[in-house]
């Protein structure tokens, strides 16, 4: 079956401390005291500690994010980004440019027409029959459904090589003038960088030799499942000033609600049980949403350890999320041969996209994501 050779992250330089995010995004919002109250408790409640921008902080104090200006920047960073993503995972698995026979992409931060995979092939030696598929729209749940899609693909390209890409500049939406408890929030959870996962069809799995000798990750399966009369739980209001956050204060409820049945069913197609699975990766949606994902999978907190320490770590990063936990679960947690993981992601819709896993028998070589 399908399979993942390599994961890799990359993440902007300027790296800041989440107080001085907050002190910084209190002046540029231009916040009354009462407001920065506000922000400082729904900063400091967030869970996380450091995030990385597109730009050096005090350079948001002076631009005016108006969405031209926005774009050209998520442009300009995204494919830097990217760049580093694709090379370091093609690295990684002993794969060259050239081997590459399907580039998917997903974003929901920006805008690029050529899209950022096409403008990849200036920079790197691509295929010219390289065939691309950007995935637009999907949010947080495009890392999980991006792995999803390229399985599909795979399984009826048995000797194809396929590369994910997810790239997101979510300080480049930040809405200057909103002062509402969504932007605010919003302006404490979410982070920038990019990710690259590369992916083998069965045949091309078989004969690829890893570095050190290990075998990829087997892409069992894949599920997908949108809610009724949820599209305003979460998503983008776009207007002349760019993508206006929207996050509802159901989104907890809901994964409380839907998510252990959707996982149970699943699971029982391969003759399996949340007890079956070993280890588990999850997209940093927030606090919240965590703690409401592990009661609703009667999991205990460090099953999902992986993922409250990414979110710590660097925030929610949309699509990308996902992928760096993922990466940072085989380098520092690997999994036990031949273990079922389950790697999930809820998103605008509101939906949810779940992927099933299978460690090989043999350990494969640790792939940790950048920063």
């Amino acid at each position: 079956m399908p399979a993942i050779a390599a994961v890799r992250g990359a993440l902007p330089r300027h790296r800041y401390p989440q107080h001085e995010l907050t002190a910084t995004l209190a002046r540029v919002i231009g916040l009354d005291p009462v407001r920065t109250a506000v922000l400082q408790r729904l900063h400091a409640n967030a869970g996380v500690a450091t995030r990385h921008l597109a730009f050096p902080l005090e350079d948001y104090e002076h631009l005016t994010l108006d969405f031209g200006t926005a774009n050209d920047a998520f442009v300009q960073v995204g494919t830097d980004l990217a760049e580093r993503a694709v090379t370091d995972a093609l690295a990684a698995a002993s794969l060259r440019a050239q081997d590459v026979d399907l580039i998917v992409s997903t974003t929901v931060t920006g805008i690029a027409v050529p899209s950022l995979d096409a403008r990849l092939m200036a920079r790197l030696p691509f295929r010219p029959d390289l065939r691309r598929l950007p995935l637009a729209g999907l949010g947080c749940v495009g890392g999980a459904a991006g792995v999803a899609r390229v399985r599909e693909w795979l399984a009826g390209e048995p000797d194809g090589v396929a590369v994910l890409l997810a790239v997101e500049l979510c300080s480049l939406t930040l809405q200057q003038d909103d002062d509402s408890t969504a932007n605010l929030v919003a302006s404490g959870l979410f982070g920038d960088g990019a990710a690259a996962v590369v992916m083998l069809g069965d045949r091309a799995a078989q004969r690829h030799a890893l570095p050190g000798g290990g075998a990829p990750v087997q892409v069992v399966s894949s599920r997908s499942r949108m809610y009724a009369d949820t599209a305003g739980a979460m998503g983008w209001d776009v207007g002349a000033s760019g993508l206006r956050i929207v996050l509802g204060t159901e989104v907890p409820d809901l994964v409380r609600e839907h998510v252990r049945e959707d996982v149970d069913q699943h699971l029982a197609r391969h003759g399996l049980t949340r007890e079956d699975i070993g280890w588990w990766v999850a997209h940093p949606g927030g606090p919240k949403v965590l703690q409401a994902l592990a009661a609703a999978l009667e999991v205990d907190d460090e099953a999902l350890g992986v993922t409250w320490r990414s979110l710590h770590r660097i925030g929610n990063l949309s699509s990308v999320s996902v992928l760096h936990v993922l990466a940072d679960t085989l380098a520092d947690h690997p999994p036990a041969p031949g273990s079922h993981g389950l790697l999930m992601a809820m998103g605008p819709g509101f939906c949810l996209e779940t992927v099933l896993l299978q460690a090989p028998w043999s350990r494969p070589e640790p792939t940790r994501a950048a920063g």
